[in-house]
């Protein structure tokens, strides 16, 4: 039989986002991981050991997007306040605004080759942009509904979108046309993506299903229904060979894609998972949620070759079944509970970011905008501030005890396994920076943020905060509609506008011979 150590296993955990964690994504080569939360601000995390994480927090509304560019040395983030940001991950806080839609961005990515990005928004298009010109290029309009994410794909000759009306799209970056329309779809779809090669392409849904297409025959290929609830967010392996999904009923789901099977459903988030990601190279992915936590996971996936990995596998659970869509889940799947309390790590020091002021970008202004830059503290004195131990590395040795930090008071339960071994740890305090009053003043000396508790009766009313959530999700609909009509409100203006201007010619001077005709002005 083969060894538990080749099942995923829960590596670290990272608690400092203050709500749901909303996109996650890994740097090229894996040393660096940002995450994009609720909360309004972007984390980048250091995987080493002891290493910092920065906190930017200039979006004035949820970070819905965050991916790394292909060489690393820039970050696009996309928000709800309608603006696309590129961030330089150091500690000077640099960014560059980009005035991208008229409604809430739900998705940025960037080609493969870092010199465009595309973005996708609720005002019902998609736009590609210039990173080296910070310039808008060109824009997709045929969905008929929110646009909730597109990527390009390897070659960069083509870039797929979903939305929610129903439909996958196609589209030929040369021509700027639609060359597919895929509408299998039963709901809104949540995700898109291109396979490793570029081959295939896969969409999620709130119907709960994973689909995958060929686009060099435009067949669906494989249909799976393995979860409970939407789908909210999955990707390939750089092999292809597997493929995970994070899904709105609090469950991780890895499949099998070369035999079309459901291998391992993880277990760890409290809540839905909002976004997976795989590390490029294949041994490491994280997941975020609505606990707002960012877990990382270690797999054997980039360390064995498919067939070993097949042959360990079959002796650990039956494969006679397929997740395909008239298929039933298997009970012999393995639910794995990680076990998060072997061993404890420091928690990442966390610097935060904030920037004096920022350069606009519009669409159309293709000068180079200077990068503003924020005050921050110096590593010295970041290490003088109360630190707490916070993160997780799940192994399986024994546990670390740091005797000189005192433990905290809150206990939370990981696991049945590990009840009496586990302590979930406190969210740090976090640094706050300060900023300069005159730009000839020194930076002021930091304090540590504190942090207020919430009320007792807010932690353990479970129907307090199923209002509060529902209430938060009106609010979040009334606010789409305000963006509607405020957009709809200006087109009107601008057919007004056009009308007043083709009536206006019409007040000419009369001709040699004819009366003076006054013409009355348009109501």
């Amino acid at each position: 039989m083969a060894s538990p150590l080749d099942d995923p296993s829960m590596e670290r955990m990272f608690r400092g986002h203050k709500d749901s964690v909303t996109c996650v994504d890994f740097n090229p080569t894996s040393k660096l991981l940002a995450s994009g939360s609720m909360d309004h601000s972007l984390m980048i995390w250091n995987l080493a050991a002891k290493g910092k994480c920065m906190r930017f927090v200039n979006h004035q509304d949820i970070v819905t997007g965050v991916q790394f560019c292909p060489i690393g040395n820039l970050v696009a983030t996309s928000s709800k306040d309608r603006m696309v940001r590129l961030w330089k991950p150091s500690l000077k806080g640099e960014s560059t605004v980009f005035k991208a839609h008229t409604a809430p961005v739900r998705s940025v990515a960037f080609s493969y080759d870092g010199a465009k990005l595309v973005t996708a928004s609720d005002d019902k298009s998609v736009k590609v942009w210039s990173v080296s010109r910070r310039c808008f290029l060109y824009s997709l309009n045929q969905h008929t509904n929110w646009v909730r994410c597109a990527r390009f794909s390897r070659d960069n000759r083509l870039v797929v979108s979903c939305g929610d009306d129903r439909t996958v799209r196609l589209w030929d970056t040369s021509s700027k046309n639609c060359i597919n329309c895929f509408t299998d779809s039963c709901g809104s779809a949540t995700y898109v993506d291109f396979n490793t090669r570029s081959t295939c392409i896969a969409s999620s849904g709130a119907d709960r299903s994973l689909k995958i297409w060929d686009i060099r025959t435009n067949k669906l290929i494989q249909h799976y229904e393995v979860h409970k609830a939407s789908v909210n967010s999955f990707s390939f392996h750089p092999s292809d060979n597997y493929l995970i999904s994070g899904s709105s009923d609090g469950t991780i789901k890895i499949l099998d894609l070369l035999e079309g099977r459901l291998i391992y459903t993880l277990h760890g988030h409290k809540g839905a998972v909002l976004t997976v990601a795989f590390a490029m190279s294949g041994d490491l992915f994280a997941s975020g949620g609505s606990d707002s936590q960012v877990m990382l996971w270690k797999t054997n996936f980039g360390t064995k070759s498919y067939r070993e990995f097949l042959e360990q596998h079959s002796q650990r659970t039956a494969t006679g079944f397929s997740p395909h869509q008239n298929d039933q889940q298997s009970p012999s799947d393995i639910q794995i509970t990680p076990g998060v309390t072997d061993t404890h790590s420091k928690k990442p020091t966390i610097v935060e970011m904030q920037e004096a002021s920022h350069q606009d970008l519009h669409s159309d202004n293709n000068i180079d905008i200077p990068e503003s830059q924020s005050s921050v503290t110096t590593p010295r004195d970041a290490e003088n501030l109360p630190k707490e131990d916070g993160n997780r590395k799940g192994g399986r040795g024994k546990l670390r005890k740091d005797k000189s930090k005192k433990k905290p008071k809150d206990k939370k339960k990981i696991s049945k396994k590990h009840q009496e071994d586990g302590k979930a740890q406190e969210t740090p305090e976090e640094v706050q920076t300060t900023q300069p009053t005159q730009p000839t003043q020194p930076t002021q000396p930091m304090q540590p943020m504190q942090q207020v508790a919430p009320p007792v009766d807010m932690q353990q009313s479970p129907v307090l905060n199923s209002i509060l959530q529902h209430m938060v999700k009106q609010l979040e609909v009334l606010t789409q509609t305000l963006s509607m009509l405020e957009e709809r409100l200006s087109l009107t203006e601008d057919k007004v506008h056009d009308c007043l201007s083709q009536a206006m010619p019409q007040t000419q001077t009369p001709r040699p011979g004819e009366p003076d005709k006054k013409l009355s002005k348009p109501t």
